[in-house]
C-alpha cells in the first residue's frame, strides 16, 4: 500500500492511529509519502529532544515514512546526511524507516514508477531574506517587525536551496529521458506554472522550478502528479491534485 499526504511542518499528529486507522492494518513495506514540508529536520546544528522524540516516533510506526522536501526544511543538515541509494533513486536516511526521498529521481515501489523533485519558494518573506552577520542586521529587523513585514533568516528559517541546482535539475531531465519520459506518479512540493494559475491567478509568480516543473508537465506522460506548499486539498484536475491534511490512498 501507499498513501499520500501533504504539508506536515512538524505536526505528525494526522498520523496517530485515531485519524489514520489504515495503519492497523500495514507494515514497513507500506508507505506514506509526504509532498514536502517534512519539518522534521528543522533544528538549528544538531537533533534537538523534540526532534529525536517526533523521529523516534514516526520510526516505529507500522509503515514507511518517505518525504520529498519543501522550502520548510534546515537544508544545511539535510544535506549532511549520506546519500543511498534505495528502491532505485538516491535517499537520505533519517531514520531506518524516515526517509528523504531526493530531487530528480524515479523509484519502484509496489510496482509503480515515481519520479520525486522537492522545493519552493517562500512567497511570504516581503520583507526580504536577513543575515545574522550583516553588520545593520538589528536595525533592518527593528524596522520590518515595526512595519509588521514578514521576513526570513538565512540558514535560520530560509535556506537557497529551497530552489534546485541546475545539477538537480539535469539529473531529473537524464532518468526522465532515461525512463522514456513516462511515469506512473509525480510527487512535488509546489507544481507547474500553469497549474498555479489555476490556483491562484497572479498570486503565485512562475520561478525557475514552477518553470521546470512546466516543461515536465508538457513532456512527461503520468497517471497523476500529487503536490502541496498551497495548503489545501483540491483536485486542480483529473491528473493533479493538491493535498494537504488529506490522506489518500494512492495503490
Amino acid at each position: 500500500m501507499i498513501y499520500i499526504t501533504g504539508d506536515c511542518h512538524r505536526n505528525f499528529e494526522r498520523f496517530n492511529t485515531r485519524n489514520f486507522p489504515e495503519q492497523k492494518e500495514m507494515s514497513k513495506e507500506d508507505y506514506v509519502i509526504i509532498c514536502g514540508d517534512f519539518g522534521g529536520i528543522w533544528d538549528q546544528e544538531e537533533e534537538s529532544k523534540e526532534e529525536t522524540m517526533l523521529m523516534d516516533w514516526l520510526d516505529c510506526k507500522s509503515f514507511t515514512t518517505l518525504f520529498v522536501d519543501g522550502n520548510h526544511e534546515n537544508f544545511d543538515r539535510l544535506y549532511e546526511y549520506p546519500v543511498e541509494e534505495w528502491h532505485g533513486g538516491k535517499v537520505h536516511k533519517i531514520r531506518p524507516s524516515v526517509i528523504h526521498l531526493m530531487r530528480g529521481q524515479i523509484f519502484e515501489i509496489e510496482g509503480k514508477s515515481i519520479f520525486t523533485f522537492g522545493g519552493a519558494s517562500s512567497y511570504d518573506i516581503d520583507g526580504g531574506i536577513l543575515d545574522l552577520d550583516d553588520p545593520d542586521y538589528k536595525n533592518k529587523k527593528k524596522r520590518l517587525d515595526r512595519g509588521w513585514k514578514p521576513y526570513r533568516l538565512n540558514h535560520v528559517s530560509w535556506w537557497q536551496q529551497e530552489l534546485p541546482a541546475i545539477e538537480e535539475m539535469e539529473e531529473g531531465r537524464k532518468n526522465l529521458t532515461a525512463h522514456d519520459n513516462s511515469v506512473d506518479f509525480i510527487v512535488t512540493h509546489c507544481c507547474a506554472s500553469s497549474t498555479q494559475i489555476q490556483l491562484g491567478g497572479s498570486m503565485y509568480k512562475p520561478d525557475i522550478l514552477t518553470t521546470y516543473f512546466e516543461e515536465i508537465r508538457q513532456n512527461t506522460k503520468f497517471k497523476k502528479w500529487f503536490f502541496g506548499h498551497y495548503h489545501d486539498n483540491q483536485n486542480v484536475s483529473a491528473e493533479e491534485i493538491l493535498l494537504y491534511e488529506q490522506i489518500i490512498r494512492i495503490v
